[in-house]
């Protein structure tokens, strides 16, 4: 079956700068029916990045006085460029694990709150009662983990693994489906 990916449509409640503060009127001491806060898998700690680029360094530097002293310079120039090459990757890697997802659901709404590694936070806030969580089963690489409202969709979790897309999806859903009977 050929799956198709869903284009948001749900204009954001509020935009800004991250704050780092709770959202809106959500407080921090409220109690939360259900309460996630998503951020992409890191696969490697920062102590495991010193020890990395450690050893690229180690080895460039070791290939760049080799060829330093069989006359080819530009080479160790280019050994140079690997090493600055791969603390940009990393470092690029890093800003991107920056981004997070938090959801809240109060007796009152399903907030959604997005922030980008740039510090850009939209906000959506939902009606727990119109709001329903859909997933295409079984859950896939490709497949979306969709907030639905009135028509409106808002993708949720997109850097999460399948089986976690899937594990939020039925944890969400029962915390919906508790909220709309309470």
């Amino acid at each position: 079956m050929a799956r198709t990916l869903t284009i948001e449509n749900m204009p954001p409640t509020v935009t800004g700068k991250s704050t780092g503060r709770p959202m809106g009127p959500v407080a921090e001491d409220e109690d939360f029916r259900f309460h996630a806060l998503l951020y992409p898998n890191r696969s490697l700690s920062r102590d495991g990045f010193r020890r990395v680029l450690s050893v690229v360094v180690g080895v460039n530097i070791v290939n760049a006085v080799i060829y330093l002293t069989l006359g080819a310079w530009p080479v160790a120039f280019f050994c140079g460029v690997d090493i600055l090459i791969v603390w940009w990757a990393f470092k690029l890697s890093y800003m991107q694990g920056r981004r997070h997802e938090r959801v809240m659901l109060t007796d009152d709404a399903l907030w959604i709150s997005r922030v980008l590694p740039s510090g850009h936070e939209t906000r959506w806030k939902l009606s727990p009662y119109w709001a329903r969580v859909s997933i295409d089963r079984p859950v896939q690489h490709d497949t979306q983990l969709q907030l639905i409202e009135k028509g409106r969709t808002l993708v949720l979790g997109s850097f999460l693994s399948p089986k976690e897309r899937g594990e939020l999806a039925e944890a969400l859903g029962d915390a919906l489906a508790k909220a709309r009977t309470a």
